[in-house]
């Protein structure tokens, strides 16, 4: 696994230690099915070179399947090998998550919050997410939310996301990294339509000589305030792995005006560029694409190109209709719900 080099200035090695914890859930659970512990399993090659720890594995009360651990740096070993501080950037602990696994005996229960993605683009129904939730609240109360980082891949990538949207919605911020996240669903799909449909309706209604509609000074004044509130409060920043040969993911690397994908005259491009930095100013999320990552589907949406030291990343500039929805979310609840009982 190669030897603990943890550094801030140093992000695609973090990025490669976050996607071999995940690995280690996998592994888990497929110790967990060939009845393998510590001593013989797989799972622990994929932590203990890291100097990390399990402290905590999440169970499914379904299926007895094993589909997160908790991992704590690991103070003894790292001085059994002359480290005497936990290196700048390793988080104190983290919140491994995985994806599905196409074995029997978790895999209905992996389809079934699948399906449930697919149909309600949530996953807060899950007995998962019940349990990813307290878990990452321990963590936070016992060590800080800056001291906690959260990791998943595909379905675990969106158990992350949910989990984590929900203690920034409380103001708590937690590094979040997720890897291929899902990003197709029914809701999405009819959201998409009616989307376009708005957008031709609006074309249309240019085109007409109408009357323009007026807007009130109080609704500007407004709109210019909540502007200013999101551009001036502190954001929740997660970190999004994605290539585009997934189609479960490649929706996130979409640009929020359709515009930019229709040929677009410049005149429409240069106002597509400002309504992107004004986005950009409002809701932030870095999100990392693949150059030359692997073209198949299976390949494409699997966790191991993303530990690869090889791999060729392209952090994508422009704002995302997905991730923009996704987040503009955390701030206007925050700005309309009232305090907590």
């Amino acid at each position: 696994m190669g030897e603990l080099r943890f550094s801030r200035k140093d992000p695609n090695y973090k990025r490669m230690v976050m996607a071999c914890f995940i690995q280690a859930v996998y592994l888990l659970e497929l110790d967990r099915q060939d009845q393998k512990g510590e001593e013989d399993g797989l799972a622990p090659k994929w932590w203990k070179p890291f100097k990390y720890k399990v402290t905590q594995t999440l169970v499914d009360e379904r299926d007895g399947s094993i589909y997160g651990a908790v991992l704590e740096w690991d103070r003894s070993s790292a001085l059994s090998d002359f480290i005497l501080i936990r290196p700048s950037g390793a988080p104190r602990v983290v919140l491994a998550l995985r994806g599905t696994l196409l074995q029997k005996p978790t895999m209905k229960r992996d389809l079934q919050d699948d399906l449930r993605f697919l149909v309600w683009e949530s996953l807060k129904g899950s007995v998962r997410y019940v349990g990813a939730l307290a878990a990452l609240k321990s963590a936070v109360e016992k060590f800080g939310s800056t001291n906690v980082c959260v990791a998943g891949h595909s379905l675990g990538a969106g158990f992350a996301l949910q989990v984590c949207k929900e203690l920034a919605k409380h103001g708590v911020f937690v590094e979040c990294h997720l890897f291929n996240p899902p990003s197709v669903s029914l809701a999405m799909g009819v959201r998409s339509m009616s989307e376009k449909a708005s957008y031709l309706w609006k074309k249309v209604k240019a085109s007409l000589p109408l009357k323009e509609e007026a807007t009130t000074p109080l609704e500007s004044s407004k709109e210019a305030s909540d502007k200013k509130r999101l551009r001036t409060e502190k954001k929740w920043v997660p970190h999004l792995y994605v290539n585009n040969s997934d189609y479960i993911c490649c929706h996130y690397n979409a640009p929020s005006c359709p515009s930019a994908a229709d040929g677009a005259s410049d005149e429409q491009q240069q106002q597509h560029q400002s309504k992107a930095s004004e986005i950009a100013s409002d809701v932030v999320a870095k999100l990392f694409v693949t150059s030359k990552g692997p073209q198949k589907f299976l390949e494409a949406h699997g966790l191991e190109q993303w530990w690869s030291d090889g791999m060729e990343l392209q952090l994508a500039l422009y704002d995302s209709k997905l991730i923009n929805r996704q987040l503009k979310s955390i701030y206007t609840t925050a700005a309309v719900s009232s305090p907590a009982k």
